[in-house]
């Protein structure tokens, strides 16, 4: 499973690039907001770091509106996605943008039937959104399940299952259990993957064994 990172804070990015494990970055009109700055200069410093996509999302509603945003936005780096949300206007918006080789996120996805129709339309990614549907007492993990067994059924569907509002650990490992192609994980999630108290407890062992025996290895 590709690990994205749902921020649009650069030095958060340029940290856990570091590691390796960083395939690409997910954005939206609110996180650019906390940001403070402005939404081109962000997106083009993200790709600066990353090489892999980095969702842009549109704010237009209309689909006229949304496929000049999306070629703006697209025109930033070669690795930028199109984000835009699964609502009518949105499809045509994909269909559309897609027809001449911009690849596009469809975000908001609530449903299995959704995300039928937007890899019909051509989608790159669909993001169903898992924390929002747990939020209203569903189980936003049926949902990847559902998808993917769907897209599974059909050679020609392409589209990336992208699980988005990752709230927890679990969210991860059962979005991949699912079969999810992509989970975009918040930094304060990705960090808290790292952790577990045998991990800590094993090392602080292993270096006091060393610590008695005098040596350096440098």
């Amino acid at each position: 499973m590709k690990f994205f990172i749902d921020t649009a804070n650069i030095e958060e990015i340029k940290s856990l690039s570091e590691t390796g494990l960083i395939d690409g970055v997910t954005t939206n009109p609110t996180l650019i907001a906390k940001s403070g700055n402005d939404i081109k200069d962000t997106i083009r410093n993200i790709c600066k770091i990353i090489k892999g996509p980095v969702s842009a999302e549109v704010t237009a509603i209309n689909s006229t509106g949304m496929i000049e945003e999306g070629k703006i936005l697209f025109d930033i780096a070669e690795n930028v996605v199109v984000k835009v949300p699964l609502t009518f206007e949105g499809l045509i918006a994909c269909n559309k943008l897609r027809e001449i080789d911009i690849p596009v996120n469809v975000t908001l996805c609530f449903s299995s039937s959704q995300a039928l129709l937007a890899a019909k339309a051509g989608a790159t990614f669909i993001s169903p959104f898992i924390g929002r549907l747990d939020d209203i007492g569903l189980d936003g993990m049926n949902l990847i399940s559902e998808i993917r067994t769907i897209y599974d059924n059909y050679d020609n569907i392409t589209t990336e299952i992208l699980a988005a509002s990752i709230r927890t650990n679990n969210h991860v490992i059962n979005a991949a259990l699912q079969g999810a192609d992509v989970a975009t994980i918040p930094p304060k999630i990705l960090k808290e993957l790292f952790d577990h108290p045998l991990t800590k407890s094993g090392l602080d062992t292993f270096l006091d064994d060393w610590g008695k025996t005098g040596q350096k290895i440098v």
